[in-house]
Formats: structure tokens, sequence, C-alpha cells
């Protein structure tokens, strides 16, 4: 019987050695796997990181690109307020002169009467504080020039926002 039981001692000592054997590669295996998966979630943040650099980059240059379009605008809108004014401006001196060249096609005028404008070699002129009216009844077809700038500008419209 001793050496059944000393089989039986050799064996579990061996047993033993195997179960300890089998739990020191699982752990092994355990380690690396950690290193492993470590190593993915570090490259996994690395990349990550990488990612959020360019997107505020490239949100930086978005927002460059809007400051400069929105300045732009304003100019434009500065500009096109300026060019209304004109537009208006001239409209009303052109009502102006359709309404002088309609009095003077007429016939209310005499062609007598200079109703206060001083004939000078064929041309009848007057002077405002504002502008000069050179009017000429040649043939009938009265010739207007205004000597009068143009008062819209853009330093006008500044503040209009």
């Amino acid at each position: 019987m001793a050496s059944s039981s000393g089989n039986s001692m050799s064996n579990s000592v061996s047993e033993e050695d195997l179960h300890n054997q089998r739990k020191r590669k699982r752990m092994e295996s355990n380690r690396e796997s950690a290193r492993r998966s470590r190593m993915r979630k570090q490259k996994h943040l690395d990349e990550l990181m990488a990612q959020v650099t360019q997107l505020v980059k490239d949100n930086n240059q978005i927002l460059t690109t809007i400051n400069f379009t929105t300045q732009h605008y304003i100019n434009i809108e500065a500009e096109n307020s300026v060019l209304r004014a004109q537009m208006m401006e001239l409209s009303q001196r052109l009502e102006s002169l359709n309404e002088i060249l309609h009095y003077l096609n007429s016939g209310t005028n005499s062609n007598n009467s200079n109703d206060g404008f001083e004939t000078s070699e064929g041309f009848e002129t007057t002077s405002d504080e504002s502008f000069t009216t050179i009017i000429s009844n040649h043939n009938n077809n009265p010739f207007v020039i205004m000597n009068q700038p143009i008062m819209a500008s853009s330093d006008m419209m500044m503040f209009q926002y």
C-alpha cells in the first residue's frame, strides 16, 4: 500500500504543478491581453485627440471665413444703401428737370419774359446757392445742365445698422 499511496501523492503533486502552471499561463495571458487593451485604448485616445485638433482648426478656419464674409456683406450693404440714396436723389433731380422741361415746353413762359433769368449769348442762366442751371431756348429744344454734386455717400450710411 505504501507504493500506491506514494503514487497518489506524486499524482497529486503533479496535478498541483499542472494546476499552478495553468494558473501562471492564464495570468500571463491576462497580463498580455490587458497590455494590448491599454495600447488599443491609448491609440484610440490619440486618434480622438488628433481629430479634436483637426476639428478645432477647421472650426477656426470656418469662423474666419464667416467673419470675412460678414464684413464683406456689411460693406456691400453700405454700398447698396449709398447707391439707393443716389438713385433716389437722381430720380428727384430728373423729375425736377422734367418739370422744368414741361414748364418751358408748355408755352406758359412767353418769349419776351425772362422771369428773373438773365440772357447771355442765347442762354438763359440763373444762379442758386446749391447749383447753376443753364437753359438754352434754341429751336424750342431746352438744354439743361445741372452742376450739383450728388450728396449721398458711404459716410452717411455707416450708422444705420
